[in-house]
Parts: structure tokens; sequence; C-alpha cells
């Protein structure tokens, strides 16, 4: 036979504490967890808009380092051609 426990007022009061220590415990998680959440939309925006800065430097660069090849291939040419001279 399963013995029966008599609930007291004492006993339902901590009850109820710790079912809203525990709401409460609860809420806070779900705050920290809406705040991390915009932190790392944040830092993923910023990531992105970094890679697409990125992406243009090295753009600009490789068209950088094709200007740079296109005179140097005329200083060579000069230079050839006043050898031959």
């Amino acid at each position: 036979m399963m013995a029966v426990e008599r609930w007291t007022d004492q006993m339902l009061d901590e009850l109820a504490s710790s079912v809203d220590e525990m709401r409460d415990s609860i809420d806070s998680l779900r705050v920290t967890a809406q705040a991390l959440l915009q932190v790392a939309a944040q830092n993923q925006r910023k990531m992105d808009q970094f890679e697409q800065e990125m992406e243009l430097v090295k753009q600009r660069q490789a068209e950088n380092d094709e200007r740079f090849n296109v005179l140097l291939e005329e200083v060579r040419y000069l230079i050839r051609g006043d050898q031959r001279d």
C-alpha cells in the first residue's frame, strides 16, 4: 500500500515559490538567449560586410596588378626598342 503524504500550506507555499523561481530563471534565460541571438546576427552582418569589402579589395588589387603588368610590358618593349637602335 502506498503512503499518502498530505500537503501542508507551508509545503504548497514552498512549491509555489520554487515554481515562481523557475519561471524567473526561464524568463532570464529567454532574455539572455534573445540578446545573444541579436549579437550573433549583428556579428554575422558585420562579417558579411567585411567579406564584401575584402572581395572589393581583392578585385582592386587584381586590377592594379593587371595595370602594373601592362606598364611593365610597355617598359620592356621600350627597353628592347632602345637596344635595337
